[in-house]
């Protein structure tokens, strides 16, 4: 055992060491009236990016460039260094006759990890590595704590995400999977503006949770002396702005759900909801394959991606399946022969299907227990699941056809869910009928049922027109599109339990 913890206690006592000496050299530059926290403003005019791309331009050219100092090599009177900036890495030479004596001699005691500006000129060196020769250079920023050792990078995952800024620093792929976040939050916006969309705000805080089956996190509003929930879902505001006769809207937001979490679930994510007046669950189907496979083909520059160890063809034209004809294809259950709920209950239990404690035992029940836990993880190619039963969907309208479903689908991709969409329900009535029963489902202790909001039945008696909705997992998507195994990688800062 005191084997074991000799090298922890060195690595520890090395690092002591460090942050030691890295605080001096900070104190002395200070003291010689040269702190480089004093400095509010670097002007740069390129990066390396734009100089190795454009070379053949610039060879010979004066650029301004900053970033961070990765790795040096001193020889004497002229030395290499290493320098990241925001898109990506260049090498400069620093001679000391070209940047003066002094300031030579302090950049010598510079540490990989702080922050430089510089001048110089575009060259080629003789191994043909485009680089910047500095004539000026300055120090910008002083790093106190030393960066991952540079070969083995930060490769604790548990780490990476409690610190994401030094994983931004050592890992390059990282800040990929951000830039195709931020690009397929555009692609939506340009998308559905270009379909006449508008993009709304509606609260984060409500007196009610509602829009969606989920536990809420609650605060506390000091002023007005009420207990608060954070959203769960953006639906209902939405739906009173369709009444509104807002007919095409939008809203793109956090969402917090008091739940578990794991590879594909964080309390907090993004999502997208949008609202059609006048359209229903098949329009919905459309805008979504043409924002997901758009994004793809636009960002990625094809419909063929991998995730979670598949390969996935986006190209639009995907699978549309009812519930009913996927657990027959999947599962091997014809609940369309069935009629009777005790003997769909019945076939579902023979395949090793159980329904819920405080679920009624229904044809609807077993149908969505057979499908969640024998045919979900199934469906690997993008797939619209369709015709939900009415017990899993209570904001959703019924089907004429048969009352026991609902237009609903969801899509799937590699047996996850990125899309949720219905024909929404526009009978206050109805609606209210719901809402009961969901309040039945609290009584049996079922704290994620829907709870009843009085105000927006009131919106609905004024009259909702036909609607299609949808919400779409921005965060899923963003893993789609990086081959992201883990909600986590697509999350500046996921949630992580405090280290004791």
């Amino acid at each position: 055992m005191a084997e074991n913890n000799v090298k922890p206690v060195e690595e520890q006592q090395e690092l002591n060491e460090i942050l030691r000496v890295r605080r001096e050299k900070l104190a002395a530059m200070k003291e010689a009236g040269n702190d480089p926290y004093l400095i509010t403003k670097f002007d740069f005019n390129n990066d390396s990016a734009n100089i190795k791309a454009n070379f053949e331009e610039l060879e010979g050219k004066t650029v301004c460039i900053a970033g961070r100092i990765m790795a040096r090599r001193i020889m004497g009177k002229a030395s290499f260094v290493g320098l990241k900036d925001t898109s990506g890495n260049i090498q400069l030479y620093v001679r000391r006759d070209d940047v003066g004596e002094d300031i030579y001699a302090a950049f010598k005691k510079w540490d990989i990890g702080d922050i430089m500006g510089v001048e110089g000129v575009v060259f080629k060196t003789q191994t043909g590595e485009i680089s910047v020769h500095a004539t000026k250079i300055k120090l910008l920023s002083k790093s106190l704590i030393p960066l991952p050792e540079k070969f083995h990078g930060l490769t604790n995952n548990d780490l990476r995400f409690r610190q994401r800024y030094v994983d931004l620093i050592m890992n390059p792929d990282v800040k990929r999977n951000f830039v195709i976040r931020s690009q397929f939050i555009k692609f939506m916006r340009k998308y559905l503006d270009d379909m006449g969309y508008i993009e709304v705000e509606t609260p984060v805080l409500n007196t009610i949770a509602g829009g969606a089956s989920a536990r809420p996190f609650i605060t506390h509003h000091n002023t007005l002396n009420l207990d608060m929930y954070m959203r769960i879902a953006t639906e209902l505001p939405l739906k009173r702005l369709i009444v509104g006769g807002m007919d095409r809207v939008y809203e793109i937001g956090r969402i917090f759900r008091n739940e578990g979490m794991d590879p594909k679930h964080n309390p907090e994510f993004t999502s997208i909801e949008l609202y059609q007046a006048y359209a229903d669950f098949h329009d919905m189907m459309d805008i979504a394959e043409g924002i997901i496979s758009g994004a793809a083909k636009e960002i990625l520059g094809s419909y063929e991606v991998e995730w979670l160890g598949e390969k996935i063809d986006l190209t639009p034209g995907w699978r549309r399946l009812t519930m009913v004809d996927a657990v027959k294809e999947y599962a091997g259950i014809d609940f369309a022969a069935i009629s009777d709920d005790a003997e769909a209950v019945a076939a579902a239990a023979a395949i090793g299907v159980e329904l819920a404690d405080t679920a009624d035992k229904t044809w609807g029940n077993a149908l969505y227990a057979c499908f969640d836990q024998k045919v979900e993880e199934k469906l690997i190619q993008p797939t619209f699941i369709t015709m939900y039963p009415v017990e899993v969907s209570p904001l959703t309208k019924a089907s004429p056809e048969d009352p026991r479903l609902t237009e609903r689908f969801e899509l799937f991709v590699c047996h996850s869910e990125l899309a949720n969409a219905y024909s929404e329900l526009n009978d206050p009535i109805v609606q209210r009928e719901r809402f009961m029963k969901q309040l039945e489902l609290r009584d049996r202790g079922d704290d994620e049922a829907e709870m009843l909001d009085e105000d927006f039945l009131t919106a609905m008696e004024y009259g909702m027109p036909p609607t299609g909705g949808m919400g779409i997992g921005v965060d899923r998507a963003v893993m789609l599109l990086t081959n992201s195994d883990t909600i986590r990688e697509v999350i500046l800062f996921p949630t992580m339990k405090p280290l004791d």
